[in-house]
């Protein structure tokens, strides 16, 4: 984040403007309806500001601002057309310690979003000054999609909220409660402008609500976070996302997912390395069911799909037991997620009719599948979890039958940044990855579909540093490879 938004209470405060041009009255205009006392400073007047002048009283010298024009001002927009002005006001405000804007950006203090109002809510977009273009495009996005009526829905809960807040005292059910209001027929009713029976539904509602006392037990949210780019969240996932009390994570979930879960849930790290366990799976599910107990929205948030490698079942079977709510989100798993993000499809018409997903996780490296079965012709597999016994791995293969120059690759860090993936064949995939530095989390993909990367791939992310990768999408598995899958938790690397 580059800069701080907040919204300023500018109800009776001093604001300078600078210039005479259409920004300068923009400037003035917006200060106004904020409620400021604005004075405008130009080297002459324009018939704009004095049409603005005329309708909303603002205050308009001839001349240049004055240290005496900034005595007890809040804020300061150096809106001329004349950059060199823009400077020496910029020093000036700088100087008698007055936060400024100006039309070059280089001397801000703070720049002005695009402001989509249905006041008292008001929704603000800002590029950090970098690309204005783009934010009044989104601005005109949304301000399709949020109606207008939502100023009026905004001021009726307003009134209402020393009310609920008296008659619903405890924090998480207050804000349960007002989640159902807005979800819900009362809502629907001011936004349609009948606010007179939305207020005597409100009533009933509330008594309702107050008479059935707190839930005693919540409910828990079993969410598939994808493999690891967070745009391949689905719309389910994101809401859920946004009503947690409380999100149970794993150690692959970078930040640009874990940014999206609600800011003020509690957050409980259970990940797991390889050989080192943050929490027992046992103890994980006994927590989901503590948690839900308490009355709390439980978001268990897993990478990829739950249901793939990530212990989801195991999880949901001591809920159900236990009689605990629940719902479950599936997420695109690591397997569709990266082999479409490099360009290999898992089945095609001329390469492969099937495809089998099974995992190298396993105390001794050696998959315990039926290899008969696992060898078929036109067969893809994917490997989760094997990139720690590789070597291993592909001499089981060869050593059961298949071709040793049969295609492989390996996907490390699947739809993010930092992708990368590494083409072999099961002779020569071990020492490919040695030189080529992969580490994880990565997923294992052999068939002949491999051989179609070549013409298919489309993802080529611009170069990004390991560090900033790592800020972003989350660490990578440890030096060992480990975890084996790629992208996020669930599809790279699993358990949990």
């Amino acid at each position: 984040m580059e800069q701080l938004p907040i919204c300023l209470n500018l109800k009776g405060r001093s604001v300078v403007v600078s210039g005479n041009g259409r920004q300068a009255v923009r400037r003035a205009c917006t200060a106004m309806r904020a409620g400021a006392k604005v004075l405008v400073v130009a080297d002459r007047r324009s018939d704009a500001l004095d049409e603005v002048a005329q309708q909303h009283g603002i205050e308009i010298r001839t001349g240049e601002v004055s240290a005496d024009d900034l005595k007890g001002a809040m804020l300061v927009f150096a809106a001329s057309e004349d950059r060199a002005s823009n400077a020496r006001v910029c020093e000036l405000a700088r100087a008698h310690g007055v936060l400024i804007s100006s039309e070059n950006s280089e001397s801000c203090d703070f720049t002005m979003p695009s402001i989509i109002d249905r006041s008292p809510l008001l929704v603000a977009i800002s590029s950090a000054g970098t690309s204005p273009l783009l934010v009044r495009l989104i601005a005109q996005r949304l301000e399709a999609s949020i109606p207008a009526a939502f100023g009026k829905l905004t001021r009726f809960l307003g009134r209402a909220r020393e009310s609920i807040s008296r008659r619903i005292p405890e924090r998480r059910a207050r804000r349960h409660f007002i989640e159902t209001l807005v979800d819900g027929p009362v809502s629907d009713l001011v936004l349609a402008g009948d606010e007179a029976r939305a207020q005597v539904l409100l009533e009933r509602e509330t008594e309702r609500y107050v008479a059935s006392g707190v839930p005693e037990i919540g409910e828990v949210y079993l969410v598939g976070g994808g493999p690891g780019d967070p745009d391949l969240l689905t719309f389910r996932a994101l809401r859920l996302m946004q009503r947690a009390d409380v999100v149970v994570y794993d150690r692959l979930l970078g930040s640009a997912i874990m940014d999206l879960v609600r800011p003020n849930a509690e957050r409980i790290y259970v990940g797991k390395k390889r050989n080192e366990h943050a929490l027992p799976q046992e103890e994980i599910s006994k927590l989901l069911v503590r948690l839900a107990r308490e009355g709390k929205r439980v978001l268990r948030l897993k990478g990829g799909d739950p249901f793939i490698f990530g212990r989801g079942g195991e999880e949901i079977e001591l809920l159900a037991a236990e009689g605990v709510p629940f719902q479950i989100v599936p997420g695109i798993t690591a397997a569709s997620g990266c082999a479409s993000f490099a360009g290999i499809p898992l089945t095609h018409r001329d390469h492969a009719q099937a495809c089998v997903f099974v995992t190298g996780h396993t105390k001794t490296g050696r998959l315990s599948a039926e290899w008969v079965s696992l060898l078929q012709p036109g067969q893809t597999v994917v490997v989760y979890m094997g990139l720690a016994y590789l070597a291993e791995l592909t001499a089981d293969f060869i050593a059961h039958g298949a071709d040793a120059s049969l295609p492989v690759a390996i996907i490390e860090n699947g739809t993010r940044p930092n992708q990368k993936v590494a083409t072999g064949s099961l002779a020569n995939i071990a020492e490919v990855a040695r030189a080529e530095g992969v580490v994880g989390p990565a997923l294992i993909i052999i068939g002949s579909v491999v051989s179609l990367r070549d013409k298919l791939a489309w993802f080529n992310p611009p170069p990004t540093s390991d560090a900033a990768a790592t800020a972003a999408f989350g660490a990578p598995a440890d030096s060992s490879g480990a975890v084996a899958a790629s992208a996020t938790s669930n599809g790279q690397g699993k358990h949990p």
